[in-house]
């Protein structure tokens, strides 16, 4: 019969290897997800970079770019955006952005900047609020998989903060999908627009024809410009995502069965002291017989 010591290894064992199944599994399916992902990125970013174009030649049609969303104001208030998962278990993706996040809002206050936070996922609107930092709004369910119109919900709502004079400037901290194995948390400058620059050609711009005027153009052009650049970065977050899990949940994996082995060769090692002891209990039993 086995001892105390020897079940509660085997026990522990059991325990070990279910929660390897758990995490094997999280890792297959990060590492299906992560391809998709890192694909939308990638696809998305021709579109922004064509907006970029017809600004710039729009500025060159009319002289000069003038639209209140490319006007700086002096900062009173800004409007802080921070971008986290809606799950746990990936590693210190959500930890590294919200320490990000969390030094540029003392930083700001330090300077007498009034702050309105918004979050997106979970993760930061349990954080910031178990802080008692007051949230001006939150967005839940839309990290993993984003769409368009997440994209287009989010940038509408910041864009009536900007425009109604509740902030200044409004920056989000998300984190940027540069491989698989490298994510990398940073402030992303979202309002006011900043003006595209040149494209450091000698082609010069071309030659488009405006109707209307292009001032009407720049209305309609520009919030589609913000729904696309906050769609761009919920992809980039999305993919940290999958990659900081698949990169986490392989190490948990790895650990499980190292420490499977540790319990196992644990357990055989107890078993084998038994044996040895009944062994001893045997052989002494027999001497006393024989004895007597």
């Amino acid at each position: 019969m086995a001892s105390a010591e020897l079940r509660q290894i085997r026990r522990r064992i059991r325990s070990v290897e279910s929660t390897m199944k758990i995490t094997r599994a999280m890792e297959l399916i990060a590492t299906a997800r992560i391809g998709k992902a890192r694909q939308r990125v990638v696809e998305s970013k021709p579109y922004i970079a064509k907006m970029n174009d017809v600004i710039r030649n729009i500025a060159a049609a009319s002289g000069s770019l003038s639209h209140p969303l490319f006007e700086a104001r002096e900062v009173e208030t800004v409007g802080v955006v921070v971008v986290t998962s809606d799950r746990g278990l990936a590693g210190g993706y959500n930890g590294s952005v919200i320490r990000l996040a969390e030094h540029a809002l003392v930083e700001h206050r330090a300077a007498g900047r009034a702050i309105r936070l918004y979050v997106v996922g979970k993760k930061a609107l349990t954080y910031f609020r178990y802080r008692k930092y007051q949230i001006e709004h939150s967005w839940l369910g839309v990290t993993d998989t984003p769409t368009y119109a997440d994209g287009r919900g989010i940038a509408n709502i910041l864009l009536n903060e900007y425009m109604d004079g509740n902030v200044d400037v409004m920056e989000v901290y998300t984190t940027r999908y540069v491989s698989a194995l490298t994510q990398t948390p940073e402030r992303w400058p979202l309002l006011p627009i900043e003006p595209p620059e040149g494209s450091g050609d000698d082609t010069g711009p071309v030659g488009y024809t405006f109707e209307p005027s292009p001032e009407e153009i720049l209305d309609r052009l520009l919030p589609r410009y913000l729904e696309g650049t906050t769609f761009g970065i919920l992809l980039e977050a999305s993919a940290s995502e999958h990659a900081a899990r698949r990169r986490a949940m392989k190490a948990a994996t790895e650990n499980a069965e190292e420490l499977t082995r540790i319990l196992t060769r644990e357990a055989n090692q107890a078993r084998q002291a038994e044996i040895t002891t009944e062994i001893s209990e045997i052989v002494g039993g027999a001497e006393a017989l024989a004895r007597g």
